[in-house]
């Protein structure tokens, strides 16, 4: 199978790309999104502030400077609670992923590492942003050699482990 739960620093990974948790001014933030800032360097915070900007749901991609990966998909899911989303916020999460994807097949990357988006201090209940994931990642499988979604914690690792086990059990 082509993707893969697993619990390792983003930072560190050996990928064509990584994906950012951003936010929508595109500027280095705290979380898995401080981490990458602070492990690609200043110059990252310069490509994002020439983009300026990057609406929710939506992502755009950035060099990955001083990271093993060669790229940054920068995606923005909704803060679930704001008030402002609350009509579409489900269809803002997929359309998160989706973009993450497109922009990763016109940019030929085989290799993407995705942290769980959203479902940290943007407030998205875990389970739901991993069904998500799965969903999103489950239509363009095919067009990679692996997807990662990297775990920070071991709750977070389980959950979306729970998911792949139910899902390879209900192929079986």
């Amino acid at each position: 199978m082509s993707i893969e739960v697993i619990k390792v620093d983003i930072t560190d990974m050996e990928v064509d790309a990584i994906v950012n948790a951003a936010n929508e001014s595109l500027l280095r933030g705290g979380g898995v999104c401080g981490a990458i800032f602070n492990k690609a360097g200043f110059d990252l915070d310069k490509e994002c502030q020439e983009i300026g900007h990057c609406n929710t749901g939506n992502a755009v991609i950035t060099k990955g400077y001083n990271l093993k990966a060669k790229y940054i998909i920068q995606a923005v899911a909704p803060i679930w609670n704001d008030y402002r989303n609350k009509e579409n916020r489900e269809e803002l999460f997929k359309n998160c992923y989706n973009n993450i994807f497109k922009i990763a097949i016109e940019n030929n990357i085989k290799t993407i590492a995705i942290p769980c988006i959203g479902t940290g201090i943007y407030g998205c209940p875990i389970e739901l942003g991993r069904d998500y994931a799965f969903e999103e990642a489950k239509k363009v499988e095919n067009k990679f050699e692996k997807i990662y979604f990297v775990c920070f914690g071991d709750e977070e690792l389980e959950i979306y482990n729970n998911w792949n086990k139910n899902e390879t059990n209900f192929e079986e």
